[in-house]
């Protein structure tokens, strides 16, 4: 053997640049399970058995190509429980010229890669499964390419030619976004989604994973994510052919009970390695030319990929580490329980919690706009809601978590991600969704024991950060509406705000992240 293939849970592309230069007849691919990365953060139990079941899939796929695998699974009695010890048993096994392996998503991988010491070269490839690479990124942003997402995606279009004729942009236009804030009509129902069956691998995983892991957040069934290359290809062709169309108009909507609408429920596969950022794109823009989905759609699909998760890779690369230790606004309140036990009268975020322990999923706006807003309305730690977000979704890992969380939930980055916050009140809730409805609380009550939380909450934000926000011109209007308003009624909010933000409960690391589902839940 000459070259050890160290391939992470993350990485599970068969085109991988680790993988792409392998000789069958003397290279070993080395896969290892190990506890510290399903414990930095007290991950989902889904997503746990979720990156778990896809790598012994892969591995056998990889097995049944005639290369050789070495999988150490995560009950070995010799597993050293971290990439660094597992890496080091290899090398001293097979004796190696060379460990090679791709660049990981996160910075504390890259750093525990950078510090191996080990009696073999390592060679730490570029992830060319993104349109733009680290180095490309970093050029663009020397041209100003990369002030804004808008740029940066305009930059991108041009660059793959997705949804560009000779003389501009498909449809005229390069953003059809004011076409996409669609409610959902009063008795419309969303397409029944694709799920799929446990086999015998991954219903291995799930015993493996209740023994270990359950006392972390989340259920572990019932689990019914895609877990090899072909079933999340099914999940993709399901979600062009069945949601894709409805997508553009209601992708912003949000209605209790229904986790998915149309959401393509394939983010993942993509962040896992079983399907690439180019195939799902090019199969998209593939439903448009042919008349499947409309422009508004199928650019807004696009955009989310292309555009939004290229360039919050491209923010986390070119700022870390320091990017995560930045706290514009000064928030330092504890993370409230109730994004870990569900427990609150506010319906909007029950709803979405409750989701998000039944399936580690909720769709953007249901993170942003609910539990992000609650949680920058609420001036929450940066680093404990980031750590939430991080360990509750199957998709979630840091390199798309924390920008996504620090700059555009928490405005934390003071306006890389974003050139304002995301704040809202009750009233957006009200209008995007059906939460408002049976909820104990009235979002058309600014003040009292029965006004929706939002509200006040809202105008508090904006009176606690007034020195540095009011001088952003997009925070112009809601800034001139609180100058008009009475002192009596600014003291309301403020004592309203503070009188229910030191009603909630506080989660501490001591205590065991669980939440128990309640009656009337939906499976």
């Amino acid at each position: 053997m000459t070259r050890l293939r160290f391939v992470l849970g993350d990485q599970l592309t068969r085109g991988l640049s680790s993988l792409a230069d392998i000789d069958p007849a003397h290279d070993m691919v080395l896969m290892v399970e190990v506890a510290a990365e399903a414990r930095y953060v007290p991950h989902h139990k889904q997503k746990i058995a979720f990156v778990l079941s896809t790598m012994r899939h892969f591995a056998e796929t990889l097995r049944a190509e005639g290369l050789n695998v070495e999988y150490v699974k995560l009950d070995d009695p010799d597993n050293t429980h971290s990439f660094t010890g597992e890496l080091a048993r290899a090398v001293a096994r097979h004796a190696p010229t060379s460990v090679v392996v791709t660049e990981p998503g996160e910075w504390r991988v890259l750093q525990m890669m950078q510090d191996w010491d080990l009696i073999c070269r390592t060679d730490i490839r570029p992830d060319d499964r993104f349109f733009c690479s680290r180095a490309e990124f970093t050029a663009l942003a020397k041209t100003g390419k990369t002030s804004r997402m808008e740029f940066f995606y305009r930059e991108m279009r041009r660059r793959t030619g997705l949804l560009m004729r000779a003389d501009g942009p498909e449809g005229g236009q390069w953003n059809f976004d004011p076409e996409n804030r669609k409610s959902l009509p009063r008795g419309h129902q969303p397409p029944p989604r694709r799920r799929f069956e446990p086999d015998a691998i991954t219903s291995e995983v799930l015993a493996l994973v209740a023994g270990r892991f359950g006392h972390h957040f989340g259920d572990l069934t019932p689990f019914g994510w895609a877990v090899t290359r072909e079933d999340a290809l099914e999940a993709l062709d399901h979600f062009i052919t069945d949601c894709l169309p409805g997508f553009g108009d209601y992708q912003d909507a949000m209605k209790a009970g229904e986790n998915f609408l149309y959401h393509s429920l394939i983010s993942p596969y993509l962040n896992v390695g079983l399907l690439t950022a180019r195939e799902v794109c090019e199969r998209a823009e593939a439903a448009y030319r042919t008349g499947e989905a409309p422009i508004n759609a199928v650019e807004g699909f696009i955009r989310q990929i292309l555009g939004w998760r290229e360039f919050v890779r491209g923010i986390y690369w070119t700022g870390m580490p320091g990017y995560a230790q930045t706290n514009h606004l000064n928030a330092a309140r504890d993370l409230p329980a109730l994004y870990w036990t569900g427990e609150t009268q506010m319906h909007c975020m029950a709803d979405c919690i409750g989701t998000t322990r039944r399936h580690a999923y909720a769709h953007h706006i249901q993170r942003l706009m609910v539990t992000g807003n609650f949680a920058l309305l609420a001036g929450v730690s940066p680093p404990q809601i980031e750590e939430w977000y991080l360990a509750v979704y199957a998709d979630a890992y840091e390199w798309v978590e924390l920008p996504n969380v620090h700059g555009m939930v928490m405005h934390a980055d003071g306006g890389r991600m974003g050139s304002k916050p995301y704040a809202a009140s009750g009233a957006y809730i009200n209008r995007m969704s059906d939460y408002c409805k049976g909820c104990s609380y009235d979002p058309k009550i600014k003040l009292g024991p029965r006004a929706c939380p939002f509200n006040y909450l809202y105008w508090n934000f904006l009176i606690e950060n007034e020195a540095v926000l009011s001088p952003n011109p997009r925070m112009a209007m809601p800034y001139k509406t609180l100058s008009k308003m009475p002192e009596e009624q600014r003291g309301g909010i403020t004592r309203s705000s503070q009188a229910f933000l030191a009603s909630l409960p506080v989660w501490t690391k001591t205590e065991t992240p669980v939440a128990e589902p309640k009656p009337g839940d939906r499976p």
